[in-house]
């Protein structure tokens, strides 16, 4: 029996020391995981491609065996908690404070001493593209495959001044206009690679000093998607991410820049051990004062699927499902690990969900980029508008199941305050920042409005709840103690059984909503008006596109398109709003127009007033189903006169009475 005894005890001290090896293996090849790495070879990018990773965690395994890696599970998981990060030299910037609380515009460059309306942007001075432009003389568009340029400065006689397309049949998707130049990202078709993505993003500058013969100066084309872009000052940036592809049996490297193709280079090209993936995010910078300059590239191995950008800073997000749990190491030891010195008795280890990954890219004063460090938390983003920069702090609105949460982080990507999770088992519609304060919007089967106070940033507070029916899925300031909300009306239900009790609710869409709120006692947020447009069959582009609005506090203007709406589509806020709804929409036999952009007068006295609905061409038809789209896309202001573009035409009405000036055709 003795000698049984000895036998287990040194089984266990082996155990013992096999933990601490693996810990030493598992310390000394993963402590600089955390630090982006550059390609050195043909081989290193093809293990990449083909998903391969040597990581610490993998040699640990094929060393040691499986059971170690569950030890190593643990001691990771323990080690790392969520906000941890490590910098590679770390830039000091000056602190940002992008969290603007009247509505941001971007600042479109231009002698005109016309008033007129510019893209709906996130943050102050960081211009974002749009299909539509305009400097106040003329409007840029996009029809279809063709980009066009209006002379709009005599609003009784519009005219078009150009209309081109590009190279290759190439399909335009966004538009940056900064000074005399016109900057055009359009989407171009690899014919010579099918199997993954087959997109590449071509990004032409055009001289359009002579608005009638716009003249290239610069062409670059990235091989991987476009994602997104902006313009800070003189700087254009694109970004492009996708798989890593191969052409001719080669791993694609390359990039193309005035007809001349050109390599990325391996010193240009980054990656994080710990990160495992085989897609490439590739940011492009162009100096639009010097055009004539190489554009400057960085790809980085991260699969993206949000972005943020301040004035300082590009936040690249990597939302996964992750599984975390491990069983406890006392599983390992049967009977003694349940009385031992292994006992387990945390039960957050058996953690599982959505984690998403902060990468911080810090913009230099040259305009380049330089990573700046990395971070880990759990729960997910709706858009870009979940995160903010304010005064060096970047913010985050994150959800899950266990329910929604606001996430400070400082300059370094450490994690400095959060606040309880709230409403758990709804999901998070729309988010706000604004200043010192954020507001957020969940929903399961009533719209819930929470008021945090985010003036101290290790303690955000939530200070005031509004519980109203619906939910909106954009939230635009109105001034700093008012919001506008904007998303889906819907009715509740509660389902009883024979004996009366609540067994469960249930909600469905009537109609689109906008709503005003009175957010100046944030411990007490009142809708102060709303009013329902169309019925459950009603959307808009503005339900998940931002720049969609038209808004001017100053105008008292409010305006968007709106989809499949009946002729009486308006209702405004009453007592018995619901039996209004109901009973306006339950016939499904009414006319209804395809598309229309509703023009409101809103200001604080009395809360939403339509004003009118603008269309363009389009075949009027009953049937919900059966209807030819104009493509009504955005609606824009010069001086006091309202513009309204379609792929089809321009429209010019007068501000105030929505009578008609002028109108052309652009095909």
């Amino acid at each position: 029996m003795k000698n049984k005894n000895v036998i287990k005890w040194k089984i266990l001290v082996f155990i013992i020391l096999a933990i601490i090896l693996t810990s030493l293996i598992f310390f000394l090849f993963n402590g600089n995981q955390n630090e982006l790495k550059t390609i050195q070879s043909k081989g290193e990018l093809e293990r990449i491609y083909k998903g391969e990773n040597n990581s610490a965690q993998e040699i640990a395994i094929n060393i040691l065996g499986m059971p170690f890696s569950l030890l190593i599970n643990s001691a990771k998981y323990a080690l790392s908690g969520a906000g941890s990060v490590t910098t590679d030299e770390a830039i000091p910037m000056n602190p940002s404070t992008s969290g603007t609380i009247a509505d941001a515009t971007s600042g479109v460059q231009s002698n005109t001493s016309k008033d007129y309306s510019t893209t709906n942007i996130q943050v102050e001075n960081v211009d974002e593209a749009d299909i539509i432009k305009t400097d106040g003389d003329y409007i840029y568009s996009i029809s279809e495959n063709n980009v066009v340029i209006t002379n709009v400065e005599n609003p009784e006689d519009i005219k078009i001044s150009a209309k081109f397309q590009l190279r290759n049949n190439s399909i335009p998707e966004d538009l940056i206009l900064y000074q005399n130049k016109l900057v055009i990202i359009s989407t171009e078709t690899n014919e010579s690679n099918y199997y993954y993505n087959n997109n590449n993003t071509l990004v032409s500058i055009y001289d359009i000093t002579n608005k009638e013969v716009p003249r290239i100066i610069k062409h670059y084309t990235l091989y991987e998607p476009y994602y997104t872009s902006r313009c800070i000052d003189n700087k254009l940036y694109v970004i492009a991410s996708g798989r890593l592809r191969k052409e001719n049996n080669n791993i694609v490297t390359h990039y193309t820049e005035d007809y001349e193709t050109k390599e990325i280079g391996f010193n240009n090209m980054y990656y994080l051990d710990e990160v495992k993936t085989n897609k490439q995010t590739i940011i492009s910078m162009l100096d639009l004062n010097e055009p004539n300059q190489n554009v400057k590239l960085n790809s980085y191995f991260i699969d993206i699927s949000n972005a943020y950008v301040s004035e300082n800073n590009i936040y690249l997000l990597e939302q996964n499902y992750e599984n975390n749990s491990v069983p406890p190491i006392s599983s390992l030891f049967g009977l003694w690990g349940a009385i031992g010195p292994f006992k387990y008795s945390d039960e957050n280890e058996w953690d599982y969900g959505t984690y998403t990954k902060v990468f911080k890219l810090n913009i230099l004063e040259n305009g380049t980029v330089r990573y700046g460090g990395k971070a880990e938390v759990k729960g997910r983003t709706i858009d870009q508008y979940s995160m903010d920069e304010y005064e060096g702090n970047l913010r985050m609105a994150l959800y899950d199941n266990e329910g929604s949460r606001i996430v400070i982080f400082d300059k370094d990507l450490k994690e400095i305050g959060q606040t309880p999770k709230l409403a758990k088992g709804e999901n998070m519609y729309s988010s706000r920042f604004m200043g010192n304060k954020a507001y957020l919007v969940t929903y399961k089967t009533m719209d819930p409005l929470y008021a945090i106070d985010l003036s101290d940033a290790t303690k955000p507070k939530v200070l005031g709840e509004l519980k109203i029916p619906g939910y909106s899925t954009y939230l635009h300031p109105y001034d700093e103690n008012h919001l506008i909300g904007i998303g889906m009306e819907t009715q509740e239900t509660v389902n009883r059984d024979y004996s009366g009790r609540v067994i469960s609710t249930t909600a469905r869409i009537v109609g689109m909503k906008m709503a005003l709120f009175d957010v100046s006692d944030v411990g007490n947020p009142i809708q102060m008006s709303s009013v329902v447009i169309g019925d459950s069959r009603t959307t808009s582009a503005i339900l998940t596109n931002p720049k969609a609005l038209l808004f001017s506090k100053e105008k008292e203007l409010i305006a968007i398109p709106v989809n499949n709406y009946a002729e009486d589509f308006s209702i405004n806020n009453t007592s018995d709003t619901y039996s209004t709804i109901i009973n306006s929409y339950k016939n499904y036999n009414k006319s209804y127009i395809a598309e229309g952009y509703a023009v409101y007068k809103i200001n604080l006295k009395e809360g939403f007033k339509l004003k009118g609905m603008i269309t363009h061409e389009n075949d009027i038809n009953n049937s919900y189903y059966n209807y030819r789209s104009t493509k009504l896309l955005r609606g824009l202001y010069i001086d006091e006169n309202l513009y309204t573009v379609s792929e089809n035409q321009v429209k010019v009405n007068n501000l105030d009475t929505l009578k008609l000036l002028d109108e052309i055709k652009l095909k």
